[in-house]
């Protein structure tokens, strides 16, 4: 009789157990206590520790015997390695560390990205409105949401919250909002740069005008710059084209953040000239690309910022340079400035360019600095003889390193200060330039960004993946099949 209430208690003991943790578990999935998950957890623990009085004594011996000893060994150990795996998780959870290994960071948020986010402004609200969670944009968003606290994102079900769907008139599954002080944005993409996008047109005050000169046969917007000016857009500076000799009032337009002299094959008139050099007299931002054997007379506007054009074609002769052409330097070397602070030793091409020197200071409070330099075995050719091998004529061309960009400011009081970026080339920003080869892109916005001072602005963009496949011919396929189908299998058995 003894035996059979014992097993009885024993058994009541696991059943007690087992109703215990069936309500807590069901409280836990619900997030309601409810009648019945609340007489599970209290049967289950009355039943439990019924069980434990009951039969204390023989629990007290088994704990006190070999095997129980071994038990509760395994036990402590069992809760130490738990112990140790929850801490390693909420570690990891709190300094969250991701390695990305594809070569072109494919998976890392850009500089951009992180400046942007570190430094908002105001807080973010990001909504996917569908019927399915899209996963990818929740991955995406709690990298964004690891770098700043000030941005949230929610999904909603437009079926199940219909009243959040009228609030912001979302009209079809899919729609992703992008919403900060009553401002809001619908990107069409859900990729990295569709999103910062869009968050800065929400948190951006106003949005700044990039002018280009024309009147002058410079680059166009509409062709050889048109993917320039789809960068600015995405960017979110308006863009528009000034003939300063037709405008009637005898200065810059007032609405231009930033003015640029993009290759020029023909002069300034004279009162061009001065609404420029009054522009930036006045505190205005000006960039200069300045191709090779032209002459856009704007020496004096130069002098006055230190900065000096040359008369000649940058040759470069290194092993870098000549994978272009020598007439095509390849920039390595950059001065210490936010511009390309963060190049490292990155590549930048420049098709037929001029050298662009610093010179001395007259005392103006100018600040200018030398921006691009090309290799020592550069110089600047200035009598380049058809079918004859060039070489450098000491005396007559400049020697190298040869300078080809610079940049200059000047403060003029109440946080007010004019800038100045120079290129001797204007082709290095130009659609194929700017889409073979990537960095040459990112020297033009990021000179933009410095201009507009928009330094948060300032880094290296979101890359591409690059195209690795395998193209080959007949000949060659059959080749391949050969030695994989056939000789490497005999290969493999011969050395078995």
């Amino acid at each position: 009789m003894n035996a059979i209430r014992k097993e009885f208690t024993v058994l009541a003991g696991f059943v007690g157990a087992a109703m215990a943790l069936s309500g807590y578990i069901r409280h836990t999935i619900q997030e309601v206590w409810g009648w019945f998950n609340l007489t599970l957890l209290i049967v289950g623990g009355v039943l439990l520790l019924a069980s434990i009085v009951l039969n204390f004594k023989d629990i007290l011996g088994y704990f006190q015997g070999r095997s129980g000893r071994l038990s509760a060994n395994m036990a402590v150990l069992t809760v130490a390695v738990l112990g140790l795996i929850v801490i390693a998780n909420y570690l990891g959870y709190r300094h969250h560390k991701r390695i990305d290994l594809t070569p072109e960071g494919l998976y890392s948020l850009s500089d951009q990205t992180r400046k942007i986010l570190t430094n908002l402004p105001k807080d973010v609200k990001i909504m996917k409105f569908d019927q399915q969670p899209d996963q990818q944009l929740a991955d995406q968003m709690a990298e964004f949401r690891y770098i700043s606290n000030k941005l949230s994102y929610e999904f909603i079900d437009p079926v199940q919250r219909p009243e959040i769907a009228r609030q912001y008139a979302v009209k079809n599954y899919g729609e992703t909002l992008v919403t900060a002080g009553g401002r809001t944005e619908r990107p069409t993409a859900t990729d990295e740069q569709s999103l910062i996008n869009a968050i800065l047109k929400v948190t951006r005050d106003s949005l700044k005008t990039v002018c280009f000169t024309e009147g002058h046969e410079e680059k166009s917007l509409t062709e050889a710059f048109s993917l320039v000016e789809s960068k600015l857009k995405a960017e979110n500076y308006l863009t528009k084209t000034v003939n300063l000799a037709s405008q009637k009032e005898k200065f810059v337009p007032s609405e231009c953040s930033i003015l640029v002299v993009a290759g020029p094959k023909t002069p300034f008139l004279q009162p061009e000239t001065s609404m420029i050099g009054q522009y930036l007299d006045g505190g205005g931002k000006a960039m200069f690309l300045l191709d090779p054997d032209t002459d856009p007379q704007l020496d004096d506007v130069l002098k006055k910022w230190s900065i000096e054009l040359g008369k000649d074609l940058v040759l470069d002769f290194s092993a870098a340079g000549r994978s272009f052409g020598p007439a095509a330097p390849i920039i390595n070397e950059y001065g210490s400035h936010p511009i390309t602070q963060r190049f490292a030793r990155a590549n930048t091409a420049f098709p037929q360019a001029r050298s662009v020197k610093v010179i001395p200071s007259s005392g103006t409070g100018v600040n200018a600095t030398t921006l691009l330099t090309a290799s020592p075995n550069s110089w600047g050719e200035t009598e380049l003889k058809p079918d004859t091998e060039p070489k450098y004529d000491p005396g007559k061309d400049t020697q190298g390193p040869v300078s080809l960009g610079a940049v200059a400011s000047k403060s003029l009081g109440d946080n007010k200060e004019a800038r100045l970026v120079v290129i001797g080339d204007s082709d290095f920003a130009a659609n194929q330039a700017f889409r073979v080869i990537p960095r040459n892109g990112d020297l033009f916005m990021n000179s933009i960004n410095w201009l507009a001072q928009d330094e948060d602005l300032i880094s290296i963009r979101p890359k591409t993946a690059t195209n690795r496949s395998v193209t080959m011919n007949a000949e060659q396929q059959n080749t391949f099949w050969i030695l994989v189908v056939i000789f490497m299998p005999l290969a493999a058995l011969g050395v078995g």
